[in-house]
């Protein structure tokens, strides 16, 4: 299996590929009948269209099969289960390669689509209850509450986050990354959905697509890139392509949606998902996972391009348990992961709240404050470009400074930001300037943390259970968004400024300290000496007690 192609079968999965796409093109008729709809609502199916549909629907089911039957190699190869453990050595001097620089455009670009998913939810939220006469802040007297469609698509991504890095650490990386750009290019049919329940369904279905490329592409960067340079590269590919995912929605939206419907919001996953599949070739699977399966030649191929050697892994002492990746997700957070894993979790919920609970309602909150639509979509794009230059400064003082201490610069930071704005409350919009800083601390910091927390959590916890780890953090950063938004449909609380603020506030505070107390600094340090050090602490803390 060739290190760049790295189809078990080609053949399926670019029929699949081909599939999916002409499923995708066959739900066009019906957005284009959605975004001119009639005076009714309930006449938006359009019979002469339904047939299309469910034709497109049933190529894009066989397509996402056929690329998961294409895509899926062997666990291990031939001959090498009589090979001793394996380990991944970068040398100190090496340099970045163009396949690295090629790789950290790629992964840019993937975190950005990725991003630019759920994101999309606070932007269409108001345009949906609009249309379908849905309950709001803005339609308090409507129908069923149109906070059931974001739940639907970051509860998705709490479910996607989980699977997909159990999908990593089973199948592999870069089978696990095509999969899910496969599952974007489908899921962006969510556009050409008629009926309310329909856009929930493939909400869901965008969630769980959505939730799993993040963890995974802090995995691989995490495992290929060179030690020297690998902290402040994973948190600047993951801080400006979170910061480019928010201000390339924001920017669609401001641009596309006055002419032309929230619905288009949806469709940009059409051509974004066809490009990030076509550049499929500058995604390699990760060396480290591929040495840990023994698969030697594979592994010798991948690193070929990346100023690596495999050399024999040291035995693992006696009192360090052996990661596993059959172990399931409840093992990380125990002994242990307990010192490393509580203190993420914790501090990726409160990271959730704002970023899927504080920021999903913003445009909604600034309409309901007075601002236009397009008003208020410029103004989140201005406040996210104001952050995205000290993305480079997070990454710089990661790779750098500390990685301990940039994670707790960054909670400390947006737990104040959050503080402030639940200290001035709605009255900060007569004041537009420091409305403006307020909204570009938390979408700037919040971004930044998430990418700091992956490139962290993946740097912290050992090869086997690497993608999943990073896969929990993930998803706990959803959960606190799933939280938030099941506030809002059992009407216990309004989405306000204030209200989303507090919620916020006080998990990031905590886990900040407790990271303080419990963290490692993982600079400059190779990730098999990093992830032995809190195993080692924790083992022979059990066997003191």
């Amino acid at each position: 299996m060739g290190h760049r192609v790295g189809f078990a079968r080609p053949g399926w999965f670019w029929c699949g590929a081909f599939l999916c796409l002409a499923g995708t093109l066959g739900h066009l008729p019906m957005y284009g009948h959605l975004a001119h709809p009639p005076s009714h609502p309930a006449s938006m199916a359009g019979n002469d269209s339904s047939p299309l549909m469910v034709i497109s629907m049933t190529l894009i089911l066989a397509g996402v099969a056929a690329c998961a039957y294409g895509i899926v190699g062997p666990r291990r190869t031939t001959g090498d289960d009589r090979q001793g453990p394996l380990r991944v050595s970068f040398t100190d001097d090496v340099p970045l390669t163009r396949a690295h620089w090629a790789l950290t455009v790629v992964m840019m670009l993937a975190v950005a689509i990725d991003v630019m998913k759920p994101m999309t939810l606070s932007f269409v939220v108001p345009g949906v209850a609009k249309e379908y006469g849905l309950r709001s802040a803005l339609h308090p007297h409507g129908g069923l509450p149109v906070a059931l469609l974001p739940l639907s698509g970051i509860g998705g991504t709490v479910i996607g986050s989980f699977l997909w890095g159990r999908f990593g650490d089973r199948i592999g990386r870069r089978p696990a990354i095509l999969l899910a750009s496969v599952v974007f290019l489908a899921t962006s049919v969510c556009g050409a959905m008629p009926l309310f329940w329909m856009n929930i369904l493939m909400c869901f279905l965008m969630g769980m697509s959505a939730g799993g490329m993040l963890p995974l592409t802090f995995t691989l960067l995490t495992e290929t890139v060179p030690t020297r340079q690998r902290g402040w590269i994973v948190v600047l590919i993951g801080g400006v392509g979170t910061a480019g995912g928010y201000v390339l929605t924001s920017w669609a939206a401001s641009l596309l949606v006055p002419h032309f419907g929230w619905r288009v919001l949806w469709l940009l996953g059409l051509p974004t998902s066809v490009v990030l599949l076509l550049l499929n070739r500058w995604i390699p699977e990760s060396a480290r996972f591929l040495a840990a399966r023994g698969r030697r030649a594979d592994a010798e191929a991948a690193l070929a391009r990346y100023g690596a050697r495999l050399t024999s892994a040291p035995p693992t002492p006696a009192n360090v348990p052996t990661a596993s990746a059959r172990d399931g997700y409840l093992k990380l957070l125990l002994a242990p992961y307990t010192r490393v894993g509580l203190p993420l979790v914790v501090l990726a919920l409160g990271i959730g709240l704002v970023t899927y609970g504080f920021q999903l309602w913003i445009p909604t909150d600034l309409q309901r404050l007075g601002f236009t639509e397009l008003t208020a979509d410029t103004t989140l794009r201005d406040a996210a470009l104001l952050g995205l230059p000290f993305n480079l400064a997070i990454a710089w003082l990661y790779g750098r400074w500390s990685s301990k201490g940039t994670l707790v610069l960054l909670g400390a930071c947006t737990a104040a930001a959050m503080a402030a704005l639940a200290t001035v409350g709605d009255r900060i919009v007569a004041h537009p300037l420091p409305l403006h800083l307020l909204l570009a601390v938390p979408i700037w910091s919040a971004g930044s943390a998430v990418a700091v927390l992956g490139a962290y959590t993946a740097e912290v916890y050992p090869t086997a259970v690497r993608s999943q780890a990073s896969g929990l953090t993930a998803a706990f950063t959803k959960v606190g968004g799933v939280l938030m938004i099941a506030v809002v449909v059992a009407a216990v609380a309004p989405p306000s400024l204030r209200t989303t603020a507090l919620l916020g506030t006080v998990p990031l505070a905590l886990a900040t300290v407790a990271v303080i107390l419990s963290g490692v600094d993982t600079r400059a340090r190779s990730l098999e000496e990093i992830s032995a050090t809190p195993l080692k602490g924790n083992a022979s803390a059990t066997t003191s007690a």
